[in-house]
């Protein structure tokens, strides 16, 4: 199979398109035949060797984590899904971006979503779900997503409106009628967020979820009040000292159910900034690292 890979620990210049081994599934898992796979910023941070303390791969590694297609492979033990089922989901810390990847994690996807949009859903809405979960019921709240326009964050914006809840979302300028297209109420961060909150929240913020870690999350406890009604799926450094919740991804099936029923209902439709052909993955993880993605990058396979 034609695969991107990685011999060495590197900047872009590292990946390169090859033949590969085929990947086969084990007990409870599933091969798909990819038609897109995401680039998330874990994928370029494990990459450079940058979290390679934390998130060691065998190499040459085939960079990605989620990815779409059509179901070719069962392994043991596996129910609910059949040869030719359009799946999305989640493998490991790596092997998306080929033409046949392993899920350990899957949901059917939606017909409304395209290949591109049913590709960036996986990390993204699992993280989102995740980060927003420990905030309790979301309905008739007031929740600030810290870094509203990225990949999770947008997924956050999406979920939590369709859930009842009016969000607030912090973004660059550029990206203010973007948030506002998704149901968010948009604001810039940085500096004086807490008297801009003021005017467009004069009953004050309920929850927060942070997304960016950009250092503002002692800034969040303190626009809240409470550190238990502030999340982070990011900042993890300041979580444990601040008391707030942290949240990770999670190969859950169940998670990517949830926000595909959303994605049936319309009321999760995931945002792409650009998509990029498999032959050209030194490009988009060099998009993804000059940061500010507005929603997800996807490569075609």
């Amino acid at each position: 199979m034609r695969a991107a890979r990685f011999h060495e620990y590197g900047d872009t210049g590292t990946l390169i398109v090859e033949e590969a081994p085929e990947p086969q599934p084990g007990p409870g898992e599933v091969r798909i035949r990819v038609t897109a796979a995401s680039v998330n910023p874990v994928d370029w941070k494990v990459r450079s060797g940058a979290v390679r303390a934390v998130l060691p791969v065998d190499l040459p590694a085939i960079p990605g984590r989620d990815a779409v297609g059509v179901v070719d492979r069962l392994g043991d033990d596996v129910q609910g899904v059949s040869i030719g089922d359009r799946v999305f989901g989640l493998g490991g810390v790596t092997g998306a971006t080929a033409e046949l990847a392993v899920l350990s994690a899957w949901a059917p996807a939606p017909e409304v979503w395209s290949d591109k949009q049913a590709a960036a859903a996986g990390l993204a809405s699992v993280t989102a779900l995740n980060g927003l979960k420990p905030l309790g019921p979301l309905k008739g709240r007031t929740l600030l997503i810290e870094g509203a326009a990225g990949g999770v964050g947008s997924a956050a914006v999406e979920i939590a409106v369709a859930e009842g809840a009016t969000v607030i979302g912090t973004a660059s300028e550029r990206n203010h009628q973007f948030l506002a297209a998704l149901g968010a109420v948009p604001t810039a961060y940085g500096t004086g967020l807490k008297e801009r909150l003021a005017a467009l929240a004069p009953g004050g913020i309920d929850i927060a979820l942070d997304t960016a870690a950009s250092g503002s999350l002692a800034d969040l406890v303190t626009i809240v009040g409470d550190p238990l009604r502030v999340a982070t799926v990011a900042d993890y450094a300041n979580a444990q000292r601040l008391g707030v919740h942290m949240a990770n991804a999670e190969n859950s099936s169940a998670l990517l159910e949830q926000a595909a029923e959303l994605g049936r209902q319309g009321r999760y439709t995931p945002c792409i900034e650009r998509s990029y052909n498999l032959g050209e993955i030194a490009e988009a993880h060099a998009h993804s690292e000059r940061g500010r993605v507005r929603g997800k990058i996807v490569v075609l396979i």
